[in-house]
């Protein structure tokens, strides 16, 4: 094993971290679901305000109690747009709710575009504006003033469906916007798809055309050295090699299986249940201790858990020689804690090829699961490896 330690988990303040998340989301969700109702109440204000600053002293009463409820209407101009624009109708003609009338207009324009409820409500808002209430006021209007009243009613009505169409026209450009945002990242995944596809069979070919030839010569070399020796010990060996060599092709035909189709890699593993195999046949001095394991034990923890442990007495044997090694697996509540610990090294270390993938792989696999990964030197100059797998639903 290598003796530079490093240490992969979740760091001390993720979980403050985490609810400091947690926290501000809340608050966004909070703000913008307040937002609809705090514009809601801004306009019936502002639509009071309106009504009260040119409302006459000896108004009648009725066309007070009309403006109002033209005012209280707009509280419901985002489900009834159209019911709304209708029930400001008569506060606008015999009363002051000019403002009301508009803003229910906008909103309608809003919802609705370019439908006939738009024109009928604006041809009323319209008509509320060119009309003067009573009606025998408009009866002497001169032309002029006819001509005048049709004009502001125009630019009344006009108005708020122009800034209803302009607002529903850039809705529609931001969806139109996000769904062309969506296609090009579901073709970006789909090239991605691709390369890794392509990548994944040409790998799946150099395993096949040369890893796998590689180690199917390392066994038929091993049975001849098996056959052709009068040493026991040699014959042995060779016996030795040969299992793990067939062992290992039978666990590269199945990844160049998975690769080739391209699915992950959910097939049978080996677990907990294959610790005694292993240690059997590590050729470590092993003490294997494992206490409290669960009833029900997830596979991929439980797989997880093998290949640190084979990966760690693997790595005894290349980098410490001689060594001994002590296992301990023990289930503590919804955890599952891994401890492999070997003694310094008895004999001279010959260097062995090793890319140092093996530790870094540990650490994802933990990470992935949810768990947490640690390794670091012993006092006496050995080394250490702690693994942590969460095994709760």
């Amino acid at each position: 094993m290598s003796t530079q330690g490093i240490s992969i988990g979740i760091p001390a303040g993720a979980d403050r971290a985490h609810g400091n998340t947690d926290f501000r989301r809340h608050l966004r969700l909070k703000r913008v679901a307040l937002a609809p109702l705090a514009i809601d109440a801004t306009a019936i204000v502002l639509a009071v305000l309106d009504v009260w600053l040119v409302i006459p002293d000896k108004a009648p009463t009725y066309s007070i109690y009309l403006s109002g409820l033209a005012c209280l209407a707009l509280a419901a101009r985002r489900w009834l747009p159209f019911v709304v624009v209708l029930g400001t109708v008569p506060g606008f003609l015999t009363g002051w709710s000019q403002l009301a009338a508009m803003i229910a207009l906008g909103m309608l324009a809003t919802r609705k575009q370019t439908h006939w409820q738009v024109w009928v409500g604006a041809a009323l808002v319209w008509a509320c504006r060119f009309i003067q209430w009573p009606l025998s006021d408009f009866a002497t209007l001169s032309w002029r003033e006819h001509v005048l009243d049709a004009i502001y009613g125009v630019l009344v009505a006009g108005m708020p469906i122009a800034i209803g169409l302009l607002i529903g026209a850039r809705a529609q450009l931001s969806q139109k916007l996000g769904e062309l945002a969506a296609s090009r990242d579901r073709e970006q995944k789909l090239h991605a798809d691709a390369v890794r596809a392509e990548e994944r069979a040409r790998l799946a070919r150099e395993m096949h055309d040369v890893v796998s030839h590689d180690i199917t010569l390392i066994a038929m070399q091993a049975g001849v050295l098996a056959a052709g020796s009068d040493s026991q010990s040699a014959q042995d060996t060779a016996k030795v090699i040969r299992q793990l060599s067939t062992r290992t092709l039978e666990e590269l035909r199945s990844l160049v299986g998975v690769l080739r189709s391209g699915l992950a890699d959910d097939g049978p593993q080996p677990g907990l249940g294959e610790l005694d195999q292993l240690v059997k046949d590590c050729e470590v001095p092993v003490q294997l201790t494992v206490d409290s394991l669960p009833e029900q034990l997830p596979a991929k923890v439980s797989a997880a858990a093998y290949r640190t442990v084979q990966e760690c007495l693997t790595n005894v044997r290349k980098h410490a020689p001689g060594a001994s090694a002590t296992v301990r697996i023990l289930g503590a509540g919804d955890e599952l804690n891994i401890e492999v610990c070997n003694a310094s090294p008895r004999e001279t270390v010959t260097p062995l090829p090793s890319g140092g993938h093996g530790l870094m792989g540990l650490a994802e696999r933990a990470r992935l699961l949810g768990g947490s990964f640690e390794t670091s030197p012993t006092p006496d100059g050995g080394f250490r490896v702690r693994a942590s797998y969460p095994v709760g639903s």
